[in-house]
C-alpha cells in the first residue's frame, strides 16, 4: 500500500501528469500523502466540473481515433476515445500533430502503477507545453490496466501534454465525491507487451528526480495518426 501511496502523492504533486514531470517533490511518502490531502481540501465541487464538461461534448459521437506511439523500446497503438472524452481527446492530438512527443521520455516508471510521460526530452530538460485542458476524469472512463490518462498538477485542469499509461487497475486515480481524479481518454489496444517491458526497467535517480525515473532514457520517438491496430 505504501507504493501506491507514494505514487499517488507524485500525481497530484507534479507540474502536469500523474503531475507533471517537473514536479516530483524532494520529500518521503509522508510528503506526498500530505500534498495528496492538500489537494483534496482545496477542490470543492469535483464531481460539478467533469459534468460540466460532459455537458460541452458534441450531440454527435465522434469516430474513435487511433495513434501509435513509437517508442526505443519497441511501438504500441492507442485507441482514443472522443466520444467520452472530446475535450482530452482533441487536447492529445493536437499536441500529436505538432509533433510535439517526439524526442520525449517516459520520465517516469513505477511498477504496478504507471508509466508516464512526454514532458522531458532525452536531458530531463522540460518541454514546453502551454496549452491546458478541462479535467474530464467524470465521463465514466476509468483508470484500469491499459488504459491511458492525462497526467497533472494540484490544479485539477493542470493537465498539459504529460500523459501515463495504467499498469494495473488503479481505482485511486479515479474521481470520487471528495476529489477529482485523473481523466481517461483511450486504451492501448495493440502492443501492451511494449508497455510492460517499459514498466519493467530499472529507475533511480536521474535530472531533477530522486526517484522513479528509468536508468536508461526511454525515448519517444514519435507518436502519430495511424488508421487503426
Amino acid at each position: 500500500m505504501k507504493p501506491l501511496l507514494l505514487s499517488i502523492g507524485l500525481i497530484f504533486a507534479s507540474h502536469s501528469v500523474l503531475a507533471h514531470a517537473d514536479d516530483a517533490p524532494a520529500g518521503g511518502a509522508a510528503t506526498s500523502a500530505a500534498a495528496t490531502g492538500d489537494a483534496a481540501k482545496t477542490q470543492t465541487k469535483p464531481a460539478a466540473a467533469p459534468a460540466a464538461a460532459a455537458a460541452a461534448t458534441p450531440a454527435k459521437a465522434a469516430a474513435a481515433s487511433y495513434v501509435q506511439v513509437v517508442t526505443s523500446m519497441g511501438k504500441f497503438t492507442l485507441e482514443l476515445n472522443a466520444e467520452r472524452a472530446p475535450l482530452t481527446v482533441a487536447h492529445f492530438l493536437k499536441y500529436v500533430d505538432q509533433a510535439h512527443y517526439s524526442g520525449t521520455i517516459f520520465h517516469r516508471v513505477i511498477a504496478n502503477f504507471v508509466i508516464q510521460g512526454g514532458g522531458f526530452d532525452s536531458t530531463y530538460k522540460a518541454v514546453p507545453a502551454p496549452a491546458k485542458v478541462v479535467n474530464e476524469s467524470g465521463n465514466g472512463l476509468t483508470n484500469q490496466r491499459g488504459t491511458i490518462g492525462m497526467a497533472r498538477t494540484q490544479d485539477p485542469h493542470g493537465s498539459d501534454a504529460q500523459f501515463y499509461v495504467n499498469l494495473y487497475d488503479n481505482e485511486a486515480l479515479d474521481p470520487n465525491k471528495t476529489r477529482w481524479g485523473y481523466a481517461v481518454f483511450g486504451k492501448v489496444v495493440q502492443g501492451m507487451e511494449v508497455v510492460d517491458r517499459i514498466g519493467n526497467v530499472p529507475t533511480g535517480t536521474r535530472g531533477p528526480f530522486k526517484e522513479d525515473a528509468p536508468l536508461q532514457p526511454v525515448v519517444i520517438e514519435k507518436i502519430e495518426r495511424v488508421a487503426g491496430p
